[in-house]
Order: structure tokens, then sequence, then C-alpha cells
């Protein structure tokens, strides 16, 4: 028995604001990886540096924990050289799954938070509050570093080297090594100072591997009927998100991305009609973001229209923003298999 139609939301109509103190509290493991543990990691036997990752992590968190429990009677003294772990390597290797594990791990005050969001916090609250309110973190976790503009590059550069400075230990991910950040995307040759800076703050661990969404699982599934979509999302008992693909994309542009979060508060599927090719990089950029919020909240997706390898043209996918887009596919794709078991037997 389905319920009524009123029961489906619709993404298009939703506004959220999203107070500061919100941002601050929310930088935490998202719900996908609120369990998640050093012991819960499986490193492909394929792939030694997966294991060498764990160990080393391990090792960062015990010297974290020893010296957790000094009282701060006088400001810290930056050990010499880098001042945190920098997780390099492909999609799909679980290095969100260790950085959640270290900040499991690691004594508090401590937050994990995605580059965006970082980014977003600066731009809510200040430089100057952003750096008062954490300088006294024992860890800063930044999931999906990325340089996307020179802004950037020097905002990132300068808030990271004021909390190495008090003494902040900081870890991070990424599918580019930190001398590398920005090539290809803007003249990152002109801001090797800034770049070559933050380098020097990180030691750098590989982990290869395949993508572990979808290591020995069938192919995505294939993209169902308008009235199929409608029809699943109906079933749902209470959150479902029902939107016509375009337009949702459209309602991108008027939503600061630090609110995509909140724009999902309370749905527990999505649902997309006519899904089609991603026309330029901005709009492409923003569904990125949208998708990895979805992905952190576990949500399963059901669509109509191309398949999702075919959102992003080829010029996309080998410019400077390749791997964030092939990041989005692997999630998206890896949410299609969630949202098959959604949809009505017919």
């Amino acid at each position: 028995m389905t319920v009524p139609v009123a029961s489906v939301v619709s993404l298009t109509r939703r506004q959220p604001s999203v107070p500061a103190d919100r941002l601050v509290a929310e930088m935490v493991p998202p719900p996908r990886f609120g369990d998640v543990r050093f012991d819960t990691y499986i490193p492909d036997p394929n792939q030694p540096g997966q294991a060498a990752a764990v160990r080393r992590l391990e090792r960062f968190a015990a010297d974290l924990n020893a010296d957790g429990g000094r009282k701060r009677w006088f400001r810290r003294e930056p050990a010499p050289g880098p001042s945190g772990i920098y997780l390099d390597g492909g999609y799909g290797v679980g290095k969100t799954h260790l950085l959640a594990s270290l900040w499991h791990a690691a004594p508090g005050p401590k937050s994990l938070c995605t580059f965006v969001e970082l980014t977003n916090l600066v731009g809510a609250l200040g430089f100057r509050h952003t750096v008062e309110a954490l300088s006294g973190h024992r860890l800063l976790c930044i999931d999906e570093f990325e340089l996307d503009d020179p802004g950037d590059t020097v905002l990132v550069s300068t808030l990271l080297g004021k909390l190495a400075d008090a003494g902040v230990k900081l870890a991070a991910t990424s599918n580019t090594l930190p001398d590398k950040l920005g090539e290809g995307r803007f003249a990152a040759q002109d801001f090797m100072r800034e770049i070559q800076g933050l380098s020097a703050r990180f030691e750098a661990l590989r982990i290869d591997g395949e993508d572990y969404r979808h290591r020995g699982l069938p192919a995505a599934p294939a993209p169902v009927a308008d009235d199929v979509v409608a029809e699943a999302a109906e079933a749902v008992p209470e959150g479902a998100a029902l939107d016509d693909f375009p337009t949702l994309l459209g309602h991108l542009a008027t939503v600061h991305p630090s609110r995509y979060g909140a724009m999902l508060d309370g749905v527990t599927g999505v649902f997309w009609r006519d899904v089609c090719p991603v026309g330029d990089q901005a709009t492409a950029l923003r569904l990125v973001v949208l998708a990895d919020r979805m992905y952190d909240r576990e949500l399963p997706i059901v669509a109509s229209g191309v398949p999702f390898d075919a959102l992003f043209t080829d010029e996309m996918l080998s410019g400077g923003y390749r791997k964030k887009y092939l990041r989005a596919i692997s999630r998206l794709v890896a949410m299609a298999r969630e949202g098959a078991e959604r949809i009505p037997s017919v």
C-alpha cells in the first residue's frame, strides 16, 4: 500500500538557513562513517600501502593520546617537521574510512569536515574567529582536500599555518598529492610558495587500490521510467525527495553549498526524473558537493534518464576536476545500487 503523494518532498522548494554554530557542531564524521574504526577497515592484501597506512595512523593516534592528557598551561610549541598526515589515493580506496577512524581514536577537542565545509566555516565566522574556534583543538581532519582557486590556496595555507603553530595536528585526504594541488585548475605556478608551504606541513601516505564501492559487485542498475521513479517515491513512508533533475540543477545555484547538507534534513531517499548530462563546469561542481552530502547520509537513489556514468562530458573528465567527477560517479552508482531495492516490483 502506498502513501499519499503529499508525503513526498522536493529539494527545489528548500532554502535552508544554517547558523554558524551548527556548522561547527556538525564537524564530526557523517552517519556513514559514524561507527568505523581502524579494525573495521579491510586492507586489500594486494595493496600493502593500505595496511601500512593503518599502522601509521594508529601510531599517529597513539601519539595524540599520549600527549592529550597534559594540561595546557602554556601555549604548545609545534614540533619540528610535518604536523600532519596526508592520505593520497584514488577514489574508493577507503581514505575517508581511515580519516574518520583517526578522528574516533584521537582525544578531543577535535573536528572532521570536508575542505568545502572548512572554507564555508571561514565565510560564516570570519578568519579570526575560525582560528579562535579551532586553535584549541587536538586534531583537525579535512576530507576531500582541494584547491580550486587561488583565493582558497592563500586562505587555507594561512589558516592551517596558524593552527599548526598553535599545536593543532592535521590530517587530510585527497586524490592529489599536496605539492600538486590546484594543478590544471588555475595558474598553480603563481602560487607555488603557498602550495609548497602546505605540502611541508604534511607527511604524505599513498594508498593505492581499486574502488571498494564496486569491488566484486554487479554493474550499476539501469535508469528506470519516470512513472517508476514517482511510484517508488510514493511508496516511501516518510522522507522521499522527488525532483526533476534539470530543475534541481538550477536550484542548486540558488543555495550555498554549505547548506546542501541541511537541504537534505529528514530525507531518507532521493528520486530523480530525467537525469541528463551536465552542461557546464559550475553546475557540475555543485552536483559533486550534493552527491557527497547524499553519500554521507547513506541516501539511496532511484533515477530515470541517462545513467550516472554519462553525467559528465569527456572534456570534463579529462580536465583539472577529473578526480572530483570520478568520485561523484562512483558514489552515485553506489547509491543507485541501494536505490534499486526501493523500486516496486512489477
